[in-house]
């Protein structure tokens, strides 16, 4: 029986030449150029099955067979945001009903029922509400690591890092040591979108910009603060402006090896405002099936030298899609998330909570291993019988965590009460 990369090496005889010279080198494990990621975005027929293919090879030769997931629970503390995005439904102006801000008392004890749970993580995120005391986000921190010393905290985007060092009035390092020194481990490298600024000032007027959102990934890896990356995709970006934003993570890569993980996240139309209210020419309501296919694939082809981890989003996706994307390039399933509220709140339909049962028998049907990982992508477990549990896959009432959906109409989490803690 011929290997998969024997297979590839025929098909390629048969293959847009251009298209063939490129996934060639990508399989030598040689820089694809921007101009050539651009140009795979074209693929179809046997160009786009072989752009899959080589993608898969890359991902086995780069991290193996297994799958990771990690136990984790998201805690979105506020959704009042001064910033008005045009692609963001979970945000709410300070004066509306649905204004809320969990007092740290009540994140504390979502973090510590998170690590009861088996969560090794707590992603820690929100909105910029107005005149933000400062100190806030090292208060947060601190009061979880009090109670619950061991979970790691993955915890604010650059957007927010930037806002809380403005508001504290210390350079954008200064505020990163003191982050870290009250807990923080690693940061999300969400608040990325598409690294245009044009395209920014369309859809984020007023966001944090792609200079300062660099400084803020460069300086926190260079303080030793690890982080993802991320792309937003499906809106009004061209397949130009991926492979450019790609390449850019890739050049900040090299530079400072601090991502751990590349993840391409679709856009969410229904709920978003620009959507609901056309506010832009040839705006798309997400990428397909193949476009999404196929970002994931030119991710792990244009990436795979510098990052090994290329995560599929089933919030964005769906469980099913999750499961062919582990087939084109990607090799992690994200985190179980059990509280969701941003994507939900832009009109996801997949649900706010993944059980790790769930995400191995995915990982199973398609002839992988599934294995629990931490943040940092240590293995933490790898599950070789269908019949073993976590604490998570036990728990039958999973309403006990609320939802977003509930959670902007209770009084006592009202902006307003409980802005300052």
């Amino acid at each position: 029986m011929k290997t998969q990369v024997a297979v590839i090496d025929s098909l390629l005889r048969h293959a847009d030449p251009l298209i063939a010279d490129t996934l060639d080198r990508a399989l030598s494990e040689k820089e694809v150029t921007v101009a050539e990621a651009t140009r795979l975005f074209s693929a179809s027929g046997l160009d786009f099955h072989l752009l899959t293919m080589v993608a898969d090879e890359l991902r086995r030769r780069r991290v193996g067979e297994i799958v990771t997931y990690v136990i984790n629970r998201n805690i979105n503390f506020t959704n009042v945001c001064i910033k008005q995005c045009g692609f963001c439904a979970f945000s709410r102006d300070f004066r509306e009903e649905e204004g809320y801000f969990l007092p740290i008392e009540e994140i504390v004890k979502r973090a510590k029922e998170a690590r009861a749970l088996g969560a090794t993580e707590v992603c820690v995120q929100a909105g910029l509400p107005p005149d933000m005391d400062g100190d806030i986000y090292e208060n947060i921190c601190r009061a979880i690591k009090k109670e619950v010393g061991d979970i790691h905290i993955h915890g604010f985007s650059p957007e927010e890092v930037l806002y809380g060092s403005t508001r504290s009035n210390v350079s954008v390092e200064e505020y990163l040591h003191r982050l870290k020194e009250a807990g923080v481990n690693s940061l999300p490298g969400t608040a990325a979108e598409i690294l245009d600024q044009p395209l920014r000032d369309k859809i984020s007027p007023g966001r944090i910009s792609v200079k300062k959102w660099i400084e803020v990934i460069k300086t926190a890896h260079s303080i030793g603060i690890p982080s993802t990356s991320t792309m937003m995709f499906g809106h009004l970006e061209t397949h130009e402006d991926r492979a450019r934003h790609i390449g850019l993570i890739r050049e900040i890569q090299k530079e400072t090896r601090g991502f751990t993980e590349f993840v391409p996240l679709n856009f969410i139309h229904s709920e978003a405002p620009m959507f609901k209210e056309r506010l832009h020419h040839g705006l798309k309501g997400g990428a397909d099936g193949k476009d999404t296919v196929l970002t994931h694939a030119i991710s792990r082809i244009m990436l795979n030298n510098h990052i090994s981890n290329i995560q599929t989003s089933w919030v964005k996706e769906g469980a099913n899609m999750s499961q062919l994307l582990l087939t084109c390039g990607a090799n992690d399933f994200g985190g179980t998330l059990i509280n969701e509220s941003i994507s939900t709140a832009a009109g996801a339909g997949h649900g706010q909570l993944i059980k790790p049962r769930k995400i191995r028998h995915l990982v199973r049907e398609i002839g992988r291993i599934p294995a629990q990982r931490n943040t940092k992508y240590d293995i933490i477990k790898t599950y070789e019988s269908e019949n073993e549990e976590d604490t998570l896959d036990a728990v039958e009432d999973t309403a006990r965590f609320g939802s977003y959906q509930e959670l902007i109409k209770l009084d006592r989490y009202r902006f307003k009460n409980n802005r300052r803690n």
